[in-house]
């Protein structure tokens, strides 16, 4: 019974999804009934699996002697599972009242109901071919909701995504034909799984494969080069790119670049090689190149999408100082950026459902109008630049003392990028709460936009929780730090 409990929050959404394809319901409120019992049962189900101490692997097709499917939950499982399962809850309701504005509701959420179940496929996998399996069915069943408009921009979007996926699978999958040939096991085992004498004599091979692997599984995660889907896709409803840009897709990137490093190939055949200086050079570009590129974009769901590409890559530059306080430290910004970027894009959806304004130069003034969502998005924007004692600060500083400590001269580069990045993050945050509530037109500011109005508590009430989420979590870095630093500790 325990292993049926493991694969469960699984396997579950994606029976229903399929489920529920065919289905065309009576009226909205039916659609509500049953779309959120099945998400709120399922988080339940995978928070039961992760924290009742129930759950065992679960291992089936064995393909051969080293070769199966396997789900096995540990604590970076917990970690990535929980964000995922708690963050599914309050998207589905924020998705409940927007997606009256784009339509197609049925078929929207049952694809959106069997990304769930895929998102923790890859949390709980036990496996690199577990992983990759599901690391592929995420892009299939992302795929319908990035063109869920069907317009020419939803349809070259789409293909846009395909494609980069597709050239990220064939690099992660070299990757794992080489942990196969070269490993012991393809299990996720803690300090890796290369076979010492296998791969004497091959270790340079090894390094370009790994490099290969990293940017295959970093097209998720929009490493530079590979970033030119993820704003693209800010052409999706709002409710999938803030799973797309702070949850599902790109956090999954940064998830199976952790099992890559520190469960498959291991930091100890990794740390001081060139492999690792690639990762952290190609991180610090990418941390400022992002933010560059979102002070320079007018339109605000694709600002936030560029600064999205920023960073992810702080999170990829944490994991790439290869010790366990540079993993607590991105796992912690990777737990703050997902709150702080989801309740920036809820903003954004919520701008656009109530006065379908999308670009900066269309909102001066709007701050009194719309209150709550521009003090949401200030407050959670100002998280982002990392002002203490702001959720954001605490994550930059635990990277750059990481960094230092970690010795290796490269990393340095990295902090010159973090220092970088938060002042071109805050003149591309604060560029938008100006004009909000100071307008140079004094028009706006004299009743013009009266008849506009906050939206419902469908969406409002995400907004209110997750900034308040993102003020408790500021408020308690220290904890949290702890938490996770004793969660990867055995990875030393």
């Amino acid at each position: 019974m325990g292993a049926w409990i493991t694969v469960l929050p699984v396997i579950f959404p994606v029976i229903a999804g399929l489920c529920l394809l065919p289905v065309k319901f009576q009226g909205r409120k039916q659609r509500e009934y049953w779309i959120g019992t099945i998400v709120v049962l399922n988080a339940g189900f995978a928070l039961f699996a992760m924290f009742s101490g129930s759950a065992e692997p679960f291992a089936t097709l064995q393909l051969s002697e080293k070769l199966s499917l396997k789900l096995h939950i540990d604590g970076l499982s917990r970690i990535f599972g929980t964000m995922v399962s708690l963050l599914w809850i309050i998207t589905t309701v924020y998705a409940f009242e927007y997606m009256t504005h784009e339509g197609k509701e049925d078929r929207f959420f049952a694809f959106f109901t069997m990304t769930f179940g895929v998102v923790l496929g890859i949390a709980f996998a036990g496996n690199i071919l577990t992983m990759y399996l599901f690391y592929e069915l995420l892009t299939l069943v992302t795929l319908p909701l990035v063109m869920h408009a069907m317009d020419n921009k939803a349809r070259h979007a789409g293909k846009v995504y395909i494609l980069y996926m597709m050239f990220g699978a064939a690099l992660a999958f070299i990757g794992f034909v080489f942990v196969y040939c070269y490993g012991t096991s393809i299990d996720f085992v803690p300090g890796g799984v290369l076979n010492p004498v296998l791969i004497n004599g091959h270790e340079t091979t090894l390094q370009i494969v790994f490099v290969a692997a990293f940017f295959g599984y970093g097209v998720k995660a929009a490493i530079f080069p590979f970033y030119r889907w993820l704003p693209k896709a800010s052409v999706a409803p709002t409710p999938v790119t803030a799973l797309l840009h702070a949850v599902a897709v790109v956090k999954s990137g940064a998830f199976a670049i952790i099992r890559l490093i520190y469960y498959s190939f291991g930091t100890s055949f990794l740390v001081g090689t060139w492999a690792q200086n690639m990762m952290l050079a190609t991180a610090a570009v990418t941390i400022v190149f992002g933010s560059v590129v979102a002070l320079r974009t007018p339109h605000i769901k694709r600002r936030f999408a560029y600064s999205t590409v920023s960073n992810l890559s702080y999170i990829i530059f944490g994991i790439a100082l290869m010790t366990p306080i540079g993993l607590a430290a991105a796992l912690l910004h990777m737990l703050y950026h997902a709150v702080i970027k989801m309740t920036l894009f809820f903003t954004a959806g919520a701008l656009l459902y109530q006065t379908r304004r999308e670009y900066l130069y269309e909102i001066e003034g709007f701050g009194r109008y719309l209150p709550v969502t521009f003090a949401a998005m200030t407050m959670t924007g100002i998280a982002l630049v990392g002002i203490p004692p702001f959720a954001g600060f605490h994550s930059k500083w635990a990277l750059a003392t990481s960094a230092v400590v970690c010795g290796n001269p490269v990393a340095y580069l990295g902090i010159a990028a973090l220092i970088l990045s938060a002042l071109l993050t805050a003149m591309y945050i604060f560029c938008i709460v100006i004009r909000v509530y100071f307008p140079r037109n004094k028009s706006y500011a004299a009743g013009y936009y009266d008849h506009l109005t906050e939206p419902n508590w469908y969406m409002k009430g995400p907004l209110l929780l997750l900034s308040g989420v993102s003020v408790v979590m500021a408020l308690t870095p220290g904890p949290l730090l702890a938490l996770l630093e004793h969660t990867v500790a055995h990875l030393a």
